[in-house]
């Protein structure tokens, strides 16, 4: 094709392509069909299909994560848009860089109230890190280059674009622009000086990795600089696999319902070193586990420094820059003797707390033995996903992430992300193997992507902690209105049924013992595999029964 024959579409699809996207996810809209058959061509970029727009933003948002590109999703007009929000919100809580592209109405009809007319940057941009609407054929390939620097660069994120159908099939001669790579601002020597300075001082610190460190890349750094300094880590909600767990300097996982001795850690710390982590409210146990310690924060948005709690120094950086700075300029030198008695205390604290003794029952599930049979069953390399809801407590407390990108969550707590999670997921690392863990309500708001994944021939593996309830809002009702139960208990379908209808392969587990010969089978399929496992609803999570919730609510 002649530069001159080149049209939008084209210009955009070869675009993607020069940014290293390999899929675009989404719901095919009328809005956007000189989009798809550009896609149509071999060396460009290959749709993937969705069941549901929610389904296909939680695919390109997770296929980020796991592959370290910009995430692409297309839906059509306000309807598809309000479908793909949650996907968008995920992607900012997340800091996931993503590229939203609506199919618009024509301009020519806008004003009217036309057929699906909304005001799509007004409408996104709230739960957006930018979002803008382009009519001029001529400046959209600008636009595209523009939407997907501002994803990449400083905090990631997702950015939209709007563009109305008239403009995809317009013929262009604008060039195509060479993708950007994101910056990697570098601290200061005063800054670096300072940092250490402060640990310097301190005999309880303790380093609180989040997003920032995965999205940098500097996993092996932090692990650098923590055995260089002898200091404790913290994985921030759902960012388990920014340290190794198995660790002697690990020392547990940030999460709603955190055992008592890892908040301790936070608590008692005397400084906290935030690198990459916005101390948000689940992170920090509802603000409550930070209080008068001294807070060191490193984030590469600075908008992010002292915005949750006061910092004694904040560093605007990036993560990956700063801990490669930090490690050069630490001194080498023995651990201080008060800090390596309270890294080990700290490490034998979260080992006991998440300590499951290997005892199979016969006769029924314990949450517990799924996961210790989970861990036991894959591979270092599996990658996880998971969904929001109390089942997560047994997967977030005792799952052992022992290697970089194996986990993707949602930091939003998006119900109904872990299955279409786990088709992106597998799509980024084709060699490996992908396991999704959800609770019965998640599974069911986006179970139809299961044909997503048999279509595509995906060989993902959902595993549905199955109690027949809205688990978390049920044990919130128990601890504020014992025994008033409403709108959170639910009937279900035979998953392994269900399952096998969409073409895929379905077991059920009703006993610890059936776990580990389903999950051996599922791994060695070519498609997609669901398991059941079939919980007792009176065990609400890790810590308590529906039974002691209400004694001691009385």
């Amino acid at each position: 094709m002649t530069s001159a024959a080149r049209t939008v579409s084209t210009v955009l699809a070869d675009t993607l392509s020069a940014w290293g996207v390999n899929y675009v996810f989404g719901v095919p809209s009328e809005s956007a069909t000189h989009f798809l058959d550009a896609l149509h061509e071999p060396e460009r970029p290959e749709f993937v299909a969705a069941r549901h727009e929610g389904g296909a933003a939680f695919m390109a948002e997770a296929h980020a994560a796991a592959s370290g590109t910009v995430g692409v999703v297309l839906a059509g007009r306000a309807v598809g848009a309000a479908n793909l929000s949650i996907g968008v919100h995920t992607a900012r809580e997340n800091s996931t860089p993503m590229l939203v592209i609506v199919g618009q109405m024509s301009s020519r009809h806008q004003g009217r109230e036309g057929f699906q007319e909304t005001d799509l940057p007004a409408f996104l941009g709230p739960v957006a890190k930018a979002a803008h609407e382009e009519a001029d054929p001529q400046r959209v390939p600008e636009a595209v280059h523009r939407a997907l620097v501002l994803a990449s660069r400083g905090r990631p994120g997702p950015v939209v674009l709007s563009l109305p159908e008239e403009v995809f099939g317009v013929a262009t001669t604008e060039p195509l622009r060479e993708p950007v790579r994101p910056s990697r601002p570098r601290p200061s020597a005063d800054d670096v000086a300072g940092v250490l300075a402060e640990l310097a001082a301190a005999e309880r610190p303790v380093i609180i990795a989040g997003a920032g460190v995965l999205r940098s890349g500097a996993e092996e750094r932090l692990r650098e600089f923590a055995v260089r300094t002898g200091v404790p880590v913290l994985a921030a909600w759902r960012r388990h696999d920014v340290f190794p767990n198995d660790h002697p300097l690990y020392a547990g996982h940030l999460q709603m319902g955190t055992h008592p001795e890892i908040v301790r850690t936070l608590s008692g710390a005397d400084l906290v070193l935030a690198v990459g982590s916005r101390l948000g409210e689940i992170t920090v146990q509802n603000y409550t586990a930070i209080t008068d310690q001294r807070v060191v924060a490193i984030d590469i948005d600075p908008a992010m420094l002292g915005k949750s709690h006061p910092v004694v120094l904040g560093v605007a950086a990036d993560a990956e820059a700063a801990l490669t700075d930090l490690v050069r300029a630490a001194p080498d030198r023995a651990v201080p003797e008060k800090r390596a008695a309270w890294a080990t205390e700290r490490r034998a604290a979260y080992e006991e707390a998440t300590a499951v003794p290997a005892a199979e029952h016969t006769d029924r599930v314990d949450s517990r033995q799924i996961i210790r049979l989970l861990r036991a069953g894959l591979p270092d390399d599996a990658v996880i996903t998971n969904d929001a809801g109390n089942f997560a407590g047994w997967l977030h407390t005792f799952f052992r992430f022992v290697a970089p990108n194996t986990y993707v969550g949602a930091a939003s707590g998006a119900m109904g992300y872990a299955l279409p999670a786990a088709i992106g997921a597998r799509l980024a690392r084709p060699d490996r193997p992908v396991v999704a863990v959800a609770g019965d309500g998640g599974t069911m708001m986006t179970f139809q992507e299961l044909e997503t994944a048999v279509r595509l021939g995906a060989p993902v593996v959902l595993v549905v902690m199955n109690n027949n309830m809205f688990g978390s809002i049920r044990m919130h009702q128990e601890r504020a209105h014992p025994g008033r139960v409403v709108g959170s208990e639910l009937g279900n379908p035979d998953f392994a049924a269900l399952a096998q209808a969409f073409g895929a392969a379905g077991e059920t587990v009703r006993r610890d013992t059936e776990f580990g010969p389903a999950l051996a089978k599922a791994l060695m399929r070519e498609g997609p595999t669901v398991i059941e496992v079939v919980t007792d609803p009176e065990q609400i999570s890790v810590s308590s029964t529906i039974t002691e919730l209400r004694e001691r609510a009385r």
